[in-house]
Order: structure tokens, then C-alpha cells, then sequence
């Protein structure tokens, strides 16, 4: 009698060097936490609250951005490579007059403000470009490093017919002969010596020539910059190049 309780008290111990067994409850618990992965994402992709992940777009296709002259994207093209590769992008070379109506053709534009009949089209300012006096390069006003309103007065000014500043309310007079048609055109003349131009910053180097110059006006009108598309248009390709000129990163959130 008193073997067998020895017996009965030895089976309802932990025998020395073997680990106690687990209940089926724990079992259970232990079965539970192993059929989800760490972070809260399951097997399959989804998260935790079962909403799937939308998968990237990566279908062939083109971006087409209208690009007026002056405007320098090249560093926005540049991002636009790398973060989406497989969304060829198409520079168009636009103008300032015909800017509002290539928009019915482009995804998107950089353009001047301001945009005629903007109800339909959405429109963010980027940067504002000084004014500056372009004359020969042996005027006498490029002694100076900027000039003031009066420091024209007298001087013949050249507006050309694409100008993008508009009145400017200078002391200067009228020429005597017919309007250029371009900015390229009236720089050249101005560059003979017979009058000076004023335009943004960005046209004066983009039509630079080694007889004239530039000085920043003082006091002049800026000229603004904008990424113009239709409210209609909007897509996620846009969104990407919109969170590109404002210098998100791919994992920013908008």
C-alpha cells in the first residue's frame, strides 16, 4: 500500500531534467500568435485590419509637360527618372501667349501668371524671377550692379511683341520703329545699342549674348512661375509630379 502511494506522489510531479508539459490552452495561445507575422501585416499582403495594399501602377505610358520658355525642370525631370521609370516624360515647348490653350493637350505645364480663365485649371506658384535690364554691352548702366526706375529715364524701351511683364510704367521713351516679335529679336537690337529690354531673369540668359548684358531692376515686377493643369485631368501621375517640384521624398505623405 505504502509503494503505491509513492508511486501515485512520483506521477504528479516533474520528473528531474524534463521540462514541465504546457496545457492545451497554451498550446492554443502558442498556435494563435504564430498565424500573423511581427507589425501587424498577414501572409497575404493585407494589413491587420484586412484592407488589401493597392499595388504600383507600373504601366508603360508617357507624361506630357508643356514648358514655357526660361523654365528650367531639369532638376524635376531628373527625380521624374528615378522614381518612376516605367512614365516616359515628354518635354513641349509652349509659349506665354498660347500657354492656356496647349494646357487642353498636356498633362501638366509650367507656365506664367497669370493664366486667363483659370475656373477650370488648377495652379501652383513656384517661384517668382526678377526683372532685369538687358542693354549693350558697352552701355554705360552696366557700371552699376542693379538699377533703379530712373536710372532709364531717357533710355528708348524695347517691348517685344511676346513680352510676359506688361506695363511697366518706366521713364523711358517709345521707339520709333515696329514692334519685334520676339524677346530673342528686340536683345539683339538691344544689344546694337539702340534701346534696352526688361524681362525675367530667365529669358535674359536664355537668349545671353556676349555684346550685351544685365542688370536686376530695382524695384521692377517679378514674373511667377506655376505647374498649371485641368481640375478635370488630375491624375496620380500628376500628384507624383506635384509632390516632385515641392520636394516630397517617395515615402512622404501628401
Amino acid at each position: 500500500m505504502k509503494n503505491d502511494r509513492r508511486r501515485a506522489s512520483r506521477g504528479g510531479r516533474p520528473q528531474p531534467g524534463r521540462p514541465a508539459s504546457r496545457s492545451g490552452a497554451q498550446k492554443a495561445g502558442a498556435q494563435k500568435a504564430g498565424g500573423q507575422k511581427s507589425g501587424g501585416r498577414k501572409a497575404d499582403g493585407r494589413k491587420g485590419g484586412g484592407q488589401a495594399i493597392p499595388p504600383i501602377d507600373e504601366t508603360p505610358r508617357s507624361f506630357r509637360l508643356g514648358v514655357i520658355p526660361g523654365a528650367t525642370p531639369g532638376r524635376w525631370v531628373d527625380a521624374w527618372k528615378q522614381r518612376m521609370p516605367h512614365v516616359e516624360i515628354e518635354l513641349v515647348p509652349i509659349s506665354v501667349a498660347g500657354q492656356r490653350a496647349a494646357l487642353q493637350d498636356l498633362d501638366a505645364a509650367l507656365v506664367r501668371l497669370p493664366l486667363a480663365e483659370p475656373d477650370d485649371l488648377h495652379a501652383i506658384p513656384l517661384y517668382d524671377e526678377l526683372a532685369v535690364v538687358v542693354a549693350s554691352a558697352d552701355s554705360s548702366l552696366l557700371a552699376a550692379d542693379e538699377l533703379t526706375p530712373d536710372d532709364l529715364a531717357g533710355e528708348v524701351l524695347i517691348t517685344p511683341g511676346d513680352d510676359v511683364l506688361g506695363p511697366l510704367g518706366l521713364p523711358t521713351i517709345a521707339p520709333r520703329f515696329a514692334t519685334l516679335a520676339s524677346t530673342e529679336e528686340a536683345i539683339v537690337t538691344a544689344a546694337t545699342g539702340v534701346g534696352v529690354v526688361v524681362v525675367p531673369m530667365s529669358l535674359a540668359r536664355l537668349h545671353q549674348r556676349k555684346d550685351a548684358g544685365y542688370r536686376p531692376l530695382r524695384g521692377g515686377p517679378a514674373s511667377t512661375v506655376a505647374l498649371a493643369w485641368r481640375r478635370e485631368a488630375t491624375t496620380p501621375d500628376i500628384e507624383t509630379f506635384i509632390g516632385i517640384v515641392r520636394g516630397r521624398t517617395p515615402n512622404s505623405s501628401r
